[in-house]
């Protein structure tokens, strides 16, 4: 299976997990451990703090699973790397519904905690665009053009993932269905 149809298969389904997102809502429950102990915890209510919580949260989630992925490279398992993303994703997906859970502010300072929160992947995202603007070939005859789709990858990557943490964290209702 190509890199390029299982982004985009990712892509379809994390768009289906994003309009069905009730069922995660519901697998969470109001007794979660995470959810009472930042519910509890003072500065987690100030949406300054808690969107720095949540962009360092993204930081590690996004850095430790590149390390991961990083160090599967100088083994010979195929398809581990597939399963450390799709792993990476769902806990994303958990913690962002956590962090909505937990958060008790006004709608408007929980849109700021998350415009704080996901703009690391916005930063990502601007990177990889300039990153894609200014790249020349590192010797004469280079061709550049699997480094570009790499890039644009990642680009559809991170951009998924900003608008994603947007709705998850931002947009999730938090009234159960019975």
């Amino acid at each position: 299976m190509s890199l390029t149809l299982f982004l985009f298969i990712g892509l379809i389904l994390i768009f289906f997990v994003t309009l069905n997102k009730r069922p995660l809502l519901n697998l969470l429950g109001e007794d979660n451990f995470l959810i009472s102990k930042l519910k509890n915890a003072v500065w987690f209510q100030n949406y300054w703090l808690a969107g720095m919580f949540l962009f360092i949260m993204n930081a590690i989630l996004f850095f430790s699973t590149a390390l991961l992925i990083y160090i599967l490279t100088y083994f010979l398992i195929p398809y581990v790397h597939l399963l450390v993303m799709i792993l990476a994703v769902v806990a994303s997906i958990f913690l962002w519904v956590i962090l909505n859970q937990a958060w008790q502010g006004t709608r408007r300072n929980c849109l700021k905690m998350v415009a704080v929160g996901s703009s690391f992947y916005l930063i990502l995202s601007l990177m990889l665009i300039y990153m894609l603007v200014t790249l020349e070939p590192s010797y004469p005859g280079d061709d550049t053009f699997m480094r570009a789709i790499g890039i644009v990858m990642g680009i559809v990557v991170t951009t998924v993932a900003f608008i994603s943490c947007f709705i998850f964290t931002g947009f999730l209702n938090k009234k159960k269905l019975n």
